[in-house]
């Protein structure tokens, strides 16, 4: 089983800043697409941003130029650091890795994010 462990949600106020951490295991997160999802109470979930093993990066229009994502291979990790919150922003989120070819999909448990108006 494999296991994504997420880190550093929290409450902040409208214009705060926090970070998400992702820790995987070595052997998937090296060789994998790392992303963030969130899921907001009643919508679907959806995609915030993505990393590919190369570094390319894919960023949703809504958090473009407030969110930027990261990959630290030496440590497995996968970060997100969020600025220039807004209250749309909060939502469960989740961190996702995409094995390639089988495209085989692990995920977190999740870390909820709170901004407060």
């Amino acid at each position: 089983q494999v296991q994504l462990v997420e880190s550093g949600g929290g409450l902040v106020q409208t214009g705060g800043s926090l970070r998400l951490s992702c820790a995987s295991p070595g052997n998937i997160f090296s060789i994998s697409t790392m992303g963030w999802y969130r899921q907001a109470p009643g919508k679907q979930r959806e995609l915030v941003a993505y990393i590919t093993n190369a570094g390319r990066t894919n960023y949703a229009d809504s958090v473009k130029g407030r969110f930027t994502i990261s990959r630290d291979n030496a440590k497995n990790t996968m970060l997100l650091q969020m600025n220039s919150l807004k209250p749309e922003d909060t939502a469960v989120y989740y961190c996702n890795a995409q094995l390639p070819n089988s495209g085989t999909n692990y995920w977190g448990q999740g870390t909820q994010v709170t901004v407060s108006s």
